[in-house]
């Protein structure tokens, strides 16, 4: 745990793994939270966010196949080659043949595992035997997660004939009725925009063959629960449906059953803790401690090199974000207030490295595809539990030890 004192007007610490943390910048920030923005305080146990990564070497999964191995269409493999993959990932080598039977499948995955993949090769590999527009729906909980997917698949099918449009919030209602009227192969989009689609009659949910529901665990998160019950409702063709699933909850199985047919289950992490690989922390702030000058003297240290700092609320995201700027620190923010375009610039910004950290609400939570995060940090204790672990999971990837860092008062 780290611990800071207050004595001639430096900084001491014990047990600080990180190094030292200067004094400086705003003090704004200083005043401990309570209920902020309405919201209540975290009931989370502190002790639940404190966790050693594992000495064991993080060993890579590496299938007994190669790319050229696979049982798909040649072209979409050469396209796969082209990309530079070798073998499929654990989540693609494990449901590959499951998803071209047609079998619905239940996968629980973490971002970063190569899902994305799994459920585009086997939809690309069917659209080439047989280019049905449309044919598959992609919902996704957020505008990050569906740009990105739109992004993979244009990559993955590059030359194979193959389109599809990305319907999000925060972009122009017009100009997605007028790419609906150019039909696409695949759809790919946010609940709330595919509902507005959908209830203007430019959508036909009824002609789409396969569904493909991911971050599911996220989107009940974001109240989107009803707003997918409506959706599906209305695919009354659906023959395949495709869930995905970074956490799995018993509550949630009742749901699960009614929109999956005998589906088949592959587990790549176990859904319910954390990964081992990342070196999970908590930083304790005492009364009258300035809880800002804490932040700047962590994320001071050279090794904070891209960090990714959560706050609860739009406005707190917005204010943190001006004062780490003041401070010296190259920063920005991404929220749901934010447009779709300025969003967009800011995770630019951050994964080229011209800004150092992204301060974001939990919409940045899932979706962020980002490989190379050094750090996250929880300004404040997340809510629950589920959402600590998805922010805490945009570190640590591609077999990296990640560090995250929780502020407690």
């Amino acid at each position: 745990m780290y611990h800071t004192s207050f004595k001639n007007n430096k900084k001491t610490k014990s047990a600080n793994p990180s190094g030292g943390r200067p004094s400086g910048g705003s003090r704004n920030g200083g005043r401990r939270p309570q209920s902020r923005g309405g919201r209540k305080p975290s009931t989370l146990n502190p002790s639940l966010l404190v966790k050693k990564a594992s000495n064991v070497e993080v060993q890579d999964y590496q299938s007994d196949r190669f790319i050229a191995d696979l049982p798909i269409n040649d072209r979409l493999r050469a396209c796969l080659q082209a990309k530079g993959f070798e073998r499929p990932t654990e989540i693609q080598d494990k449901t590959l043949e499951t998803l071209l039977e047609g079998r619905d499948l239940l996968g629980v995955a973490q971002t970063g595992t190569g899902k994305t993949g799994a459920f585009l090769i086997p939809i690309i590999h069917e659209l080439m035997r047989s280019p049905q527009k449309p044919y598959a729906l992609i919902m996704v909980p957020t505008r990050e997660l569906a740009t990105q997917v739109e992004d993979e698949f244009k990559s993955m099918a590059k030359g194979l004939g193959l389109y599809s449009s990305c319907h999000i919030g925060g972009t122009n209602i017009n100009r997605d009725l007028d790419n609906l009227r150019r039909k696409a192969h695949v759809v790919i989009g946010t609940p709330g925009r595919l509902i507005d689609l959908a209830n203007r009659k430019a959508l036909n949910l009824n002609k789409f063959n396969t569904l493909v529901l991911d971050e599911f665990d996220r989107m009940l998160d974001m109240g989107f629960v009803h707003d997918v019950k409506k959706l599906i409702s209305g695919m009354h063709q659906r023959k395949h449906t495709l869930l995905f699933s970074a956490t799995l909850d018993k509550t949630q199985e009742s749901l699960i059953g009614g929109i999956l047919t005998n589906h088949a289950t592959v587990k790549v992490s176990e859904g319910q803790s954390t990964g081992d690989h990342i070196d999970q922390d908590i930083v304790r702030i005492s009364s009258g401690e300035n809880k800002f000058e804490v932040l700047c003297g962590i994320i001071a240290n050279e090794e904070y090199q891209k960090v990714l700092v959560f706050e609860e609320t739009k406005h707190q995201v917005k204010k943190l974000c001006i004062q780490l700027n003041k401070a010296g620190f190259d920063s920005d923010d991404i929220h749901g207030n934010k447009s779709q375009n300025a969003r967009q610039t800011a995770l630019n910004a951050f994964k080229q490295g011209r800004i150092r950290v992204l301060v974001a609400t939990d919409v940045a939570a899932r979706g962020i595809d980002v490989s190379d995060v050094t750090h996250v940090i929880n300004y404040q204790v997340p809510q629950t539990f589920d959402s600590y672990i998805h922010r805490i999971g945009r570190t640590g990837r591609a077999g990296k030890t990640g560090k995250a860092l929780t502020f407690v008062s």
